[in-house]
């Protein structure tokens, strides 16, 4: 991956045998797993492990050239500190505009631009996910084939709203991801709200007037159905409510078209999960170059995942636009840093027993290939947990990077269109907004082929550039936003929103 690198991964399905010879007549000692690292030179006992020219470890012992380089063999670097980091040093590459591309979108009263046609049934609080989601099959049932132009009916569930410090100062976070994903704009502002009617997130805090811009005209405040009222008597007439009111935003939804709209309108989140040591050979870096080109289009592109880019904070902060993006981006990680410590963790708490089986020894090494999927434009802002993106450009979007935390948060900072990547696999999808899936291996492709949607193995099979593959992801993702469905979608396959709350539960 860098000219300096003393190890380098194995690409072949199934690793190599000891006894092979590599192109240049290095000889394996040993049997080296596919993803899995191996030594191009011998390294002396505490030397540095080179992988994307930084170290990722420390050798434990000497370690001679054509042996397995795994995670027992290596002592995981320090965390970089916070201090006397490099800040907007102009490292981020300004690129020419890309101009021509749009997709068919819904447009919005508050001018964001949604990729779906959605109805959000969101909720106060979790007593009343049993009956929503009830209603909510009833509906889909019912009344979608009435109304064709509707994309489907999203049941807001999560687990929040009682049984909560709900005025403590970090409960701020989990309110406002909760009013912030209402605002998605693949919901175009119809929204209808589920209250129970005791609960400590009342709606009117959930929700107060004016938070969510709705269409054509309508209320200020939500519409809101709440189970406790005298006038529901009995579990039916609760289902029977919510169905009801549900009419009334399904035939507004049903009444809008897609129009063409300049590529500027996509809130495109980037993630991986179920990373491997070949996420930051092939798919992340083809995300990077896409990421890239939706910047020079005008889109908005976040990447996210603290503990994924940690390790990477002086490049980050190099890349910042102006110093007061440096500084916030410092002041995430400081927050996050503290919220680990008072668990009595670290960010070495990252990595799962997927990555290591996949290759990666670390969270250095898992950061080094994750980072790259912001490419090489400036970060021209910071949006800190459940807060809502205000601006174009590439953003740093603070969150964990538990997958679905991260996509719950990415949802909240608006995100109409979400790429993942990933190597050992996972089915993940969201109801709320499409989830492109990209492979970042040839043989995982091939065998999850009805649920992967681009193979970025093509890349190490050497079959297609990172730039190629970048575009490629470029044109999927103008016609997943104009409607076109991704694997997770055709299944219906979607994770819960789990929301990120570091305020103590009661």
């Amino acid at each position: 991956m860098h000219a300096d690198d003393n190890v380098a991964i194995v690409a072949n399905d199934g690793g190599l045998p000891p006894g092979t010879v590599l192109a240049d007549g290095l000889v394996l000692r040993e049997a080296v797993p596919q993803a899995h690292k191996v030594a191009l030179r011998d390294i002396a006992a505490g030397g540095d492990v080179l992988r994307y020219g930084v170290p990722i470890g420390r050798a434990k012992e000497a370690i001679a050239a054509g042996r397995w380089v795994h995670e027992r063999l290596l002592d995981m670097p320090a965390a970089r500190t916070l201090d006397g980091l490099p800040m907007a040093t102009g490292a981020g590459v300004v690129q020419p505009p890309l101009e021509g591309l749009s997709f068919q979108g819904y447009r919005n009263a508050d001018g964001s631009v949604g990729t779906r046609n959605l109805l959000a049934i969101t909720q106060t609080v979790q007593c009343v996910a049993g009956v929503v989601g009830i209603a909510a099959e009833r509906i889909r049932r019912e009344l979608l084939p009435q109304y064709p132009n509707v994309d489907g009916v999203v049941a807001l569930e999560h687990g929040y709203g009682c049984g909560v410090a709900i005025d403590a100062p970090d409960a701020v976070i989990p309110i406002r991801t909760l009013r912030n994903i209402a605002r998605n704009p693949n919901f175009g502002g119809e929204v209808l709200v589920v209250s129970l009617g005791c609960e400590k997130l009342q709606p009117q805090r959930l929700l107060p007037p004016g938070s969510i811009p709705l269409m054509n005209g309508g209320a200020d405040e939500p519409d809101v159905v709440c189970l406790q009222d005298d006038a529901h008597v009995g579990f039916q007439s609760m289902v029977d409510g919510i169905v009801a009111r549900a009419r009334v935003h399904l035939a507004r939804l049903d009444a809008r078209r897609r129009e063409t709209v300049p590529a500027s309108e996509l809130v495109v989140g980037v993630q991986c999960g179920g990373s491997d040591a070949f996420s930051g050979v092939t798919a992340n870096p083809a995300v990077g170059y896409c990421t890239d080109l939706l910047v020079r289009a005008g889109a908005t592109v976040m990447f996210s995942e603290t503990t994924e880019v940690r390790d990477g904070i002086a490049q980050l902060t190099a890349r910042a636009a102006t110093p007061e993006v440096a500084q916030a981006m410092v002041r995430e990680m400081a927050w996050y840093d503290a919220y680990l410590q008072r668990g009595s963790v670290d960010r070495s708490a990252n990595t799962t027993p997927g990555n290591k089986a996949g290759g990666l020894s670390n969270i250095v090494e898992k950061a080094m290939g994750s980072i790259v999927k912001s490419g090489s434009a400036p970060i021209v802002g910071v949006v800190p947990p459940g807060e809502r993106a205000t601006q174009r450009g590439l953003l740093y979007a603070a969150t964990p990077a538990s997958d679905f935390i991260c996509g719950t948060l990415q949802l909240a900072a608006g995100m109409n269109l979400h790429v993942f990547t990933t190597g050992r696999g996972t089915p993940y999808g969201l109801e709320a907004c499409p989830v492109v899936k990209v492979a970042t291996r040839s043989e995982l492709a091939r065998r999850w082929h009805d649920l992967m949607d681009v193979n970025a193995g093509r890349i190490a099979d050497g079959e297609q550039t990172i730039e190629e593959a970048g575009w490629e992801m470029l044109r999927l993702l103008l016609a997943v936003a104009s409607g076109e469905r991704t694997w997770a979608e055709r299944w219906k396959l979607h994770n819960q929103l789990v929301l990120f709350n570091p305020a103590p539960v009661t």
